[in-house]
């Protein structure tokens, strides 16, 4: 059976102030009509029931997260007692998926990311189930053609063609490379050869574990003994002593970069991961000057600038242009876009300048 594994953590700095600690922005509506993480469970809903779709997310943001998806058993909605990347993440529900079906795979997805069309994303899933049911012990992961030299993504370089599923393309990956500086960055472009790696991977529960235990043997058995309790009445009191205690790492440092079978699926959906506010313009529509505008906004003079006000009031800008303001909460945020990368210093400073009732 397949599961789907729904990585819904964050610390809600990157679209501060309309995101909190207790409000990242996969539990805010950035785009249509719902919110991210809505958004990411209907996408996947029609090949996996609620009852098979995992939501791992932060201790302060479960009951959130379970308000949002009433049609998912509450206790599909897991709570990680702290934050260790996405090794423990994605080893805590492989366990969970492997207890219910020792043959189970799993697709594991950010809750984050804007994919369409929602039909060529389901034969992209369908292909890699294939791949995966052909080939048990493979791991696979999506990988997006590159439009443009991106310093703000990993990537993934792509070897030779194995197959072709359904028109999608399966290679052998070669390496993974992490975020690069411009020249690299066009380079990889020009070559052809690399994909942006967006974080979506498909393999057997039974294989990722597998996996860990060989390649982070503490941390493979950090997650047995989590798994053998699970469950059961002392799951909560050892998940809480053991998770605390792993490495905090990457599943792509951990187990990705060193696995002897892993292919790549070329991915032909348009996808956006919404990294910060200036991933968000081109999904939101525009008016004559470029401007995004939500709430009450006038903008006079002001061009190719997003301008937010969710608190009600009005904002009103005159001879301003590339620049982000956002009302939300009681505080404002006002940017050039080109120095957003600053932002996450800017909200972590919040506490010690007595300003921690906006975090």
């Amino acid at each position: 059976m397949l599961f789907a594994i729904i990585m819904a953590g964050g610390s809600g700095t990157r679209f501060w102030p309309k995101s909190r600690r207790n409000r990242p922005k996969q539990l805010l509506n950035l785009h249509g009509d719902s919110t991210m993480l809505q958004q990411t469970v209907a996408r996947i809903a029609p090949l996996v029931p609620a009852e098979r779709i995992l939501i791992i997310t932060g201790a302060d943001q479960a009951e959130a997260t379970r308000a949002q998806l009433p049609q998912l058993p509450a206790s599909n909605v897991i709570a990680e007692p702290c934050p260790r990347d996405t090794a423990p993440c994605v080893g805590l529900a492989a366990e969970i998926v492997a207890a219910r079906d020792p043959r189970g795979s799993m697709i594991v997805m950010p809750a984050d990311h804007v994919i369409g069309p929602e039909a060529v994303f389901l034969k992209t899933v369908k292909a890699a189930v294939a791949v995966i049911d052909a080939a048990p012990s493979s791991l696979v992961t999506f990988g997006v053609k590159p439009t443009r030299p991106e310093t703000g993504y990993g990537y993934i370089q792509r070897g030779e063609l194995i197959e072709t599923r359904d028109g999608v393309a399966v290679h052998r990956v070669v390496q993974f490379r992490e975020k690069p500086d411009r020249d690299t960055a066009e380079q990889f472009l020009a070559s052809g050869s690399f994909a942006w790696n967006a974080g979506i991977f498909l393999w057997r529960a039974a294989t990722i574990l597998q996996e860990i235990r060989r390649h982070k043997p503490l941390l493979g058995a950090a997650l047995d003994r989590v798994g053998a309790a699970w469950g059961t009445e002392a799951g909560p009191d050892v998940l809480a002593a053991e998770f605390p205690e792993m490495e905090r790492t990457p599943i792509d440092k951990a187990v990705m970069e060193k696995a002897a079978d892993v292919k790549v699926l070329e991915v032909v959906y348009d996808w956006n991961d919404v990294g910060d506010w200036r991933s968000l313009r081109p999904l939101l529509p525009a008016d004559a000057d470029g401007n995004a505008l939500q709430g009450d906004v006038i903008a006079r003079d002001t061009k190719n600038s997003i301008i937010i006000s969710d608190d009600g009031g009005l904002i009103a800008t005159i001879g301003l242009d590339d620049v982000v303001i956002v009302q939300s909460g009681g505080a404002t945020l006002v940017a050039r876009r080109d120095q957003l990368d600053k932002l996450k210093a800017v909200v972590e400073s919040l506490n010690e300048r007595g300003h921690g009732s906006y975090l």
